[in-house]
Parts: C-alpha cells; structure tokens; sequence
C-alpha cells in the first residue's frame, strides 16, 4: 500500500511540476552553454569594452558601413591603432579624446576582447559581377594579401580587410591617397596614391563582399 501511494505521488508530482522540472533543466543547460561562451569571449557579456558598441556594433561587429568592426581584427592592430588615435598620429575627433583617456592596460584590454570576437560582414553587398573582378584585380595586383593576409583578416599590425564596410574602406582609401592618414611604414600611402576613384570604389565594394574567414570557418 505504501509503495502504491509512493508512486502514486511521484506520478502526481511530475503531472503538476513536470514542466517546472524540464524548464529548469533546459535553464541550466543555457546558462551552461551562456558559460561556455563567456570564457570564449574573454568573460560575460557585457565586456566594459561594449562601451564601443554604439559605433562599432555588439562584440565588436559593425553594422553600419561607416563604422570598421573591431571582431576578429589583429590585437597589434587594434592597440596601434588606439595609441595612434591618443598621440594624435591619426587625428579624428571621436576617437582621439577616447583614446587619450586609456591607459595602456586598457587598450591591452581592448586589444585583446577585440580579436577574440568572431568576425562577421558589416553589410551585404549588392553583386556586381564587373565591379568584384575589377576590385579582385586590383587587390592581387597591388599584393595586398602579403601585409593583409592570404583571407586578407589581417595579421600583425596589418589591418582585416575582409567583410569591412564599403563606405568605411573607401573613405581610409581615400585619406591614405589624400594623406590625410598616414602609414608608419608609407606603404599604404604609396598604393594608394595608384589608385583612382573610380579604383578605390571597386577594390571597396570587393572587400566588402568578401566574408571574414577565420580558422577555416566563415562567418556570415
């Protein structure tokens, strides 16, 4: 009689907290997942380094194509680029008064969130059939993937290229050209200054089409 009323209760329980139960289970195995994901984000989420966010998109991922995203680019080129910005060696008015207030610990910081970020496209392009191979041509042509990277996702101090906004590579393109940036080692000034407008924009709408590629697998 004892073990009837035993099973009779279990079943009961599960009739009434069954779902409680699997919800909980479920629950758990989010936040086990949303753990997981944390240490490979260099923590939980928000980072202080979502502060960027506004401009530069979550993680790091742009969607504006104005605005460069940081995910997955090189740490060496995220933390030059920032002691750029602060030293005025690459004058912009937004991001040199952020810059100028990090101390080095935290563009260390910042760097190294940054790269860690899955990289995606800022946006997708329209095909072009004409204008990709004339951007392809001229990319091959100018051996960008010997500084970029063979995915031109950069390495070392040397910018990703791949996935970045149309508008934004066009407009670095145009101020290297211009002199308006300056490259420490005056190759980008130097290719640049080879390129006409109608170049810059067909090298732009290629790299912008081409998804970042890292560790073999590609991003959207």
């Amino acid at each position: 009689m004892v073990t009837i009323v035993a099973v009779a209760a279990a079943v009961g329980a599960g009739v009434l907290y069954g779902r409680d139960l699997t919800d909980g289970m479920r629950y758990e195995k989010a936040m086990s997942q949303i753990g997981e994901a944390s240490k490979a984000n260099a923590g939980p989420w928000p980072q202080p380094q979502e502060t960027c966010f506004v401009c530069h998109g979550p993680r790091g991922r742009s969607l504006n194509a104005w605005y460069p995203a940081l995910s997955g680019q090189p740490k060496a080129y995220i933390a030059a680029q920032l002691h750029a910005f602060a030293n005025d060696q690459r004058p912009n008015p937004y991001m040199g008064p952020l810059a100028k207030g990090l101390t080095d610990a935290q563009i260390d910081a910042f760097a190294t969130y940054f790269a860690q970020q899955t990289p995606a496209r800022n946006e997708d392009v329209p095909a072009d059939a004409k204008l990709e191979k004339r951007g392809l041509a001229l990319v091959q042509a100018r051996s960008c993937q010997a500084c970029h990277g063979a995915n031109l996702m950069g390495k070392d101090s040397a910018a990703r290229l791949a996935g970045q906004g149309r508008d934004y590579l066009a407009k670095q393109l145009a101020e290297f050209k211009a002199g308006a940036r300056k490259d420490p080692t005056a190759a980008m000034n130097g290719i640049a200054a080879t390129l006409s407008s109608e170049d810059i924009s067909a090298v732009a709408h290629y790299l912008a089409g081409v998804s970042p590629v890292r560790e073999g697998i590609a991003a959207r």
